[in-house]
């Protein structure tokens, strides 16, 4: 597409001619549509938002909203003076936050940046393997890519009766699925005020408006979700207990107070249960009250280890049986021969004393540093799960004078998906923490107060 503007740059008129609406979002999905055709192509300069706004007969702000959602989903750039421009290489933006979670120089001594689990709590796979390698599986490329067994099981322990239920490979193998089925360019999502980053990155990938919703010790808070369903949201994504990295769980009146605010919506609720059997609190799933519109998925990474890759996915027949149909495409089912080995560990009175063990274990070291830094006037949020979320001045300056001591924290800001919080943040994985809870404390204690002031030189 070409314009008044020169070679490399499109008028607003002839840009204003092709999009079809007024709205932001057929703004972005019209010049969208337009990149992945190739009419407009990589490193074109687009115009100004005054005047495409002039053009289009709307106000900038309608314009620069699109810009927003379109810059998110890495497909146009900002080049300050230089204007904005079609992306190399739009959408291939990658794990941002994810990347930006960890801060510091190495070496480390003790990594409590990871949000994984102890390997000396996890249960033993090998009996497992061994049991499930002398038996016959099933073989056929079409036939049910989940276990019978292991459904009927899944089924037992599911919060309500999912219309479907499935297997995938792992909780972001689910909610990737879920998000492509579900959301598009421009959509406005809701999620936590401080929400998983590579979730956010999913997001940000797809083009989505990423709205934060207020939390308190009960889950979101039902004014602020009241407030952001004004938004009509096609999705919302929460972590029902354990959330990583506040520490929350969902009450059961919390649960029945957002279900009432949800209802009268058309939007989904995917419920994203990362820390499954090792979390002290109960599940509490929305999907009692609204099982139509609620997809819960129960991962087993954190709780049997991370290297099983399974999640379960349970939800409405129409969309959990849209998303197995369309893994047929693909990889068409997770490896029933860890399917077996997850099975067999259910079923093992012996695991379900591991993972007892477990509970006590994380939730003792979750306590020990909570209790040890709230001594030190240090403030921490939650009661459950494997880490800590805790309040400093500056969680760079935090990181790195972490770092400096040999102990790795994530820092907060991947964390948060709008706007500021009032506090900085780092989260430190309180399970990777066997002993020495003084120590860390004493340090995490120190990172968490303002950075000493440096001499001026003269």
């Amino acid at each position: 597409m070409n314009g008044s503007g020169g070679s490399g740059t499109v008028a607003a008129s002839a840009l204003a001619r092709r999009i079809d609406g007024g709205s932001s979002r057929a703004v972005a999905t019209s010049i969208s549509r337009l990149v992945t055709s190739g009419e407009l192509a990589p490193g074109t300069r687009l115009p100004t938002v005054r005047a495409l706004a002039k053009a289009l007969g709307v106000s900038p702000t309608t314009v620069n909203q699109a810009w927003q959602t379109l810059g998110r989903a890495g497909v146009l750039e900002t080049r300050g003076r230089n204007g904005t421009h079609v992306r190399p290489e739009p959408g291939r933006r990658g794990p941002q936050r994810y990347r930006r979670m960890n801060a510091g120089p190495g070496p480390l001594t003790l990594d409590l940046s990871l949000g994984t689990p102890d390997p000396d709590l996890l249960p033993d796979l090998g009996p497992a393997l061994a049991h499930v390698a002398g038996r016959p599986l099933p073989q056929g490329y079409l036939v049910d890519p989940v276990l019978p067994e292991l459904a009927e099981r899944l089924r037992d322990r599911w919060p309500f009766p999912p219309g479907h239920l499935s297997v995938v490979d792992g909780a972001m193998d689910a909610l990737d699925r879920l998000t492509a089925l579900t959301v598009r360019l421009g959509d406005v999502v809701l999620v936590e005020e401080a929400a998983f980053p590579p979730v956010l990155d999913l997001l940000d990938t797809v083009g989505a408006e990423v709205v934060p919703v207020a939390m308190d010790d009960e889950g979101m808070v039902p004014d602020a979700l009241r407030a952001a369903l004004a938004r009509r949201p096609v999705a919302v994504y929460v972590q029902p207990r354990a959330h990583n990295p506040l520490g929350v769980s969902v009450t059961e009146a919390r649960a029945a107070a957002l279900a009432k605010l949800l209802e009268p919506t058309g939007a989904w609720v995917f419920e994203d249960d990362h820390a499954g059997d090792i979390s002290t609190s109960a599940l509490v799933s929305v999907g009692r009250r609204l099982p139509a519109r609620t997809v819960l998925v129960q991962s087993f990474s954190k709780s049997f280890g991370p290297d099983l890759r399974l999640a379960a996915v349970g939800g409405p027949e129409d969309l959990v049986g849209e998303l197995v149909a369309r893994r047929l495409l693909g990889a068409g089912w997770s490896s029933r021969l860890l399917q077996g080995v997850l099975l067999e560990l259910l079923a093992d009175p012996t695991t379900a004393e591991t993972l007892a063990r477990a509970r006590h274990a994380y939730a003792a070291r979750r306590r020990d540093l909570s209790d040890a830094l709230a001594a030190a006037d240090v403030a921490t949020t939650g009661g459950d799960g494997i880490n800590l979320w805790v309040e400093v001045v500056d969680e760079q300056a935090a990181a790195y004078r972490l770092a400096a001591a040999g102990i790795g924290v994530a820092v907060g800001s991947p964390f948060v998906p709008g706007r500021p919080l009032r506090h900085d943040h780092i989260r430190v994985t309180s399970g990777l923490l066997r002993d020495d809870v003084d120590r860390v404390a004493k340090l995490v204690a120190e990172a968490a107060a303002p950075p000493s002031p440096r001499t001026r030189a003269w």
